[in-house]
């Protein structure tokens, strides 16, 4: 439950009593549609993961590669450990994985011999494209929908709520 007015009654924590029972109402509404969303996704995620017998990582690690492949950029695992922000341990550890299952495949660098690219083989990139790829075809179309000044206020609104997420404290 996401009510303050049954979690926080006093407005301890939440400063929701100068609102209206109405306005109350409507920001959990809000909240709840958030949390709907974010499970929503979150079992996508995991459908996807498992489809595909991968971990979060991995399918990052996907992700970037497809979209390198279609702007035509070469991937070295040094970016690709910059981009999921990983060791080059971890690097090499998530690059044998994705090599024994298929997905990916290691080559001498074309103008650095010293180096390896890394690409997407043709079939992981279908397979990413049809599950990703149509998720995010769905959300496109949702938010092309909306007015510009509705998109607006959605970007101020998610970019609030992630700022809000940033700035928590640690205890």
């Amino acid at each position: 439950m996401i009510d303050p007015r049954v979690l926080d009654p006093r407005g301890d924590v939440v400063d929701y009593l100068a609102m209206n029972d109405a306005e109350v109402t409507q920001v959990v509404r809000v909240l709840a549609a958030m949390r709907r969303w974010r499970e929503a996704e979150e079992q996508m995620s995991l459908h996807s993961r498992n489809h595909m017998k991968l971990n979060e990582t991995d399918m990052k690690a996907l992700r970037f590669l497809v979209a390198a492949k279609n702007e035509g950029r070469t991937v070295t695992p040094g970016a690709l450990s910059e981009h999921l922000h990983i060791s080059s341990a971890s690097t090499t550890k998530l690059l044998d994985r994705l090599t024994a299952a298929g997905h990916i495949e290691r080559a001498p660098h074309p103008s650095d011999r010293r180096a390896v690219v890394v690409t997407i083989m043709q079939s992981t990139h279908e397979q990413v494209r049809d599950t990703v790829g149509v998720r995010q075809a769905r959300r496109f179309r949702v938010a092309a929908a909306l007015s510009p000044q509705e998109r607006e206020v959605v970007i101020r609104f998610v970019n609030a709520l992630a700022d809000t997420a940033a700035d928590q404290p640690t205890s």
